[in-house]
C-alpha cells in the first residue's frame, strides 16, 4: 500500500487542527453523528496507549447568549450542564471568575495532540509495510496503472483532483501558546469563534472559520485570537510560539464516501469533505472505506 502525498505531518491541515473530538462543520448529521460516535470509541481505545498522543479531556461548550441545548448524542456520552465558573487558570488576573457566557454543557472527549499523533500513525503505517511517497497528483489518471484500487483522501484538493465544485475551503487559524494550567477545553461557537485547548506541552488558541483559500497566517487574526482567549480566561496575553493555518474541506452536499469506476476500469473510493470534523470522523470513515474495498474484492 502506498500513500501519495503533496504534504505530510506537520505541514498538513491536520497539523493545524486543535483536534479535540467534536462533530463540527460537517454534513449530513444523520451520517456524521454515527461516524463520530464510532470514532469516539476507537480514540478512547487509543488513549490507553501512552505513545499515541490521544488522551481524554473535559470539553466545555458554551454560548454567549441565550440557551444551549445538549444534543441527544452528547447526553448519551454523559454530557451535563456546565458551570460558567471554571477551575482557576494559572496566571489569571482575577482568580476563579465567572466566564462571560450564559449557558454551556460539559462532556469527556478524546483530545488528539497532532504533534504526536500524526507521527504515531505514520509509524504504524510504515511498520505495517506501507510506503509514503511525495507526489503532487493533479488527476487520478496520473496514478500508476499497477494501483488498481485508489482511495481519494485529498481533502480540499479533491476540488481539482476530481473536479468537485461542492467543496468549500473553511479557513482556520490557530495560535500555539505555552502550556497553561487549564484543566478543561473551553469552546464557544458564537462570534467571535473562540477555543482554548490544553495539550501536554502547549495550548491551542483559536480560532477562525471563514471561506478563504489563503493559507498564510494573518497577524490581525493572531492578535484577535490571543486577545479573545486571554480575555475569556482572564490572563495576560501569552507569547505566541507558532501560528498555523489550515483549510477545512467542507462539502456543501455532505461528506463523500462512495466508490466510482474510472474509465480505465480501476476503482476509486472517495473519502473527503469532512469539514471541521476530520479527526472526529476519521476511524469510522476509514472502516467504511475498508468495508467497501472488501466487498469489491
Amino acid at each position: 500500500m502506498t500513500i501519495f502525498a503533496d504534504e505530510i505531518g506537520q505541514h498538513t491541515t491536520s497539523a493545524a487542527a486543535a483536534a479535540v473530538w467534536f462533530p463540527y462543520d460537517a454534513e449530513p448529521a444523520d451520517k456524521v453523528i454515527p461516524w463520530s460516535l464510532i470514532t469516539n470509541e476507537r480514540l478512547r481505545e487509543l488513549a490507553r496507549d501512552s505513545q499515541s498522543g490521544v488522551s481524554m479531556l473535559e470539553l466545555r461548550q458554551f454560548t454567549r447568549t441565550g440557551e444551549i441545548a445538549i444534543p441527544d448524542w452528547a447526553k448519551n456520552l454523559g454530557a451535563r450542564p456546565a458551570s460558567v465558573i471554571p477551575s482557576e487558570v494559572e496566571g489569571s488576573r482575577h482568580g476563579t471568575r465567572k466566564l462571560p457566557f450564559s449557558k454551556g454543557f460539559a462532556l469527556i472527549v478524546p483530545l488528539i495532540d497532532t504533534t504526536i499523533y500524526l507521527d504515531y500513525l505514520a509509524d504504524r503505517f510504515s511498520n505495517a509495510g506501507g510506503i509514503i511517497q511525495f507526489a503532487h497528483i493533479n488527476n487520478v489518471d496520473e496514478i500508476p496503472r499497477d494501483f488498481d484500487l485508489i482511495v481519494n483522501c485529498a481533502g480540499i484538493g479533491a476540488r481539482n483532483l476530481v473536479h468537485d465544485s461542492d467543496l468549500e475551503p473553511h479557513r482556520g487559524q490557530v495560535a500555539i501558546v505555552p502550556k497553561l494550567d487549564l484543566v478543561q477545553a473551553i469552546v464557544c461557537d458564537d462570534a467571535p469563534l473562540m477555543y482554548a485547548i490544553p495539550r501536554a506541552r502547549d495550548c491551542v488558541f483559536g480560532g477562525t472559520n471563514s471561506i478563504s483559500e489563503n493559507r498564510k497566517p494573518s497577524s490581525a487574526d493572531t492578535t484577535a485570537i490571543v486577545s479573545e482567549c486571554s480575555r475569556i480566561l482572564g490572563i495576560d496575553p501569552p507569547r505566541v510560539l507558532a501560528v498555523k493555518v489550515g483549510l477545512r474541506p467542507f462539502r456543501k452536499s455532505g461528506v463523500r464516501l462512495e466508490s466510482e469506476k474510472l474509465g480505465d476500469g480501476r476503482i476509486v473510493i472517495h473519502n473527503y469533505g469532512h469539514g471541521g470534523a476530520g479527526f472526529t470522523l476519521s476511524w469510522a470513515c476509514a472502516e467504511e472505506v475498508w468495508a467497501i474495498a472488501s466487498r469489491l474484492n
